[in-house]
């Protein structure tokens, strides 16, 4: 086995920005996303702009957020991000209007092909259409697509695509009934 093991020297996966920025983002994010401090939305709305990320109106992010590449991350206006959510966004995230992502879900656009020795690094992107509600502690795997309107409930597991207007419940998330 003499081929390197370092997911990240795949030829396939782009950062999207060059070591310095994603360097001086991970310090930023630490002092600002990644601690228990309260700083302003504002703030973090702008520092998330900056860094090349799309954000809405009145986007309020909680503090111990984790978010891997911002210039990766879509936000449409008026969703709210809870504390210990980690976007572990290696491929783009897109989030919709009036979305509420619970503590300490996690976001996960990126996965491992087990089938060869190398362990490459697959990616997929995620997709949250507007009004979604996405359960504490809840986890949402690459490639997903959450409709308009869907609820995936605390602790659960969204491993395929979610219907609109649909409530889903348990690991791999099950349709328990529709939305009112």
């Amino acid at each position: 086995m003499d081929q390197k093991l370092d997911c990240f020297e795949n030829e396939a996966f782009n950062r999207g920005r060059s070591l310095w920025v994603e360097a001086i983002w991970r310090l930023v994010s630490f002092i600002i996303f990644e601690n228990s401090l309260v700083h302003p939305y504002f703030i973090k709305r702008v520092i998330l702009r900056i860094f090349g990320a799309s954000v809405g109106r009145n986007v309020l992010i909680k503090p111990n957020v984790k978010i891997t590449f911002p210039w990766k991350l879509a936000v449409a206006d008026n969703t709210w991000i809870g504390e210990r959510v980690w976007l572990d966004n290696l491929d783009q995230i897109s989030i919709g209007k009036n979305v509420c992502i619970s503590q300490g879900a996690y976001l996960c656009t990126g996965n491992h092909n087990y089938k060869i020795e190398t362990f490459d690094l697959i990616t997929q992107k995620i997709i949250i259409e507007d009004d979604v509600w996405i359960g504490a502690m809840a986890i949402v795997a690459p490639g997903v697509v959450i409709g308009r309107s869907a609820v995936l409930g605390m602790g659960s597991m969204a491993a395929s695509d979610l219907e609109p207007n649909t409530v889903y419940l348990g690991n791999p998330a099950a349709r328990i009934r529709n939305r009112d």
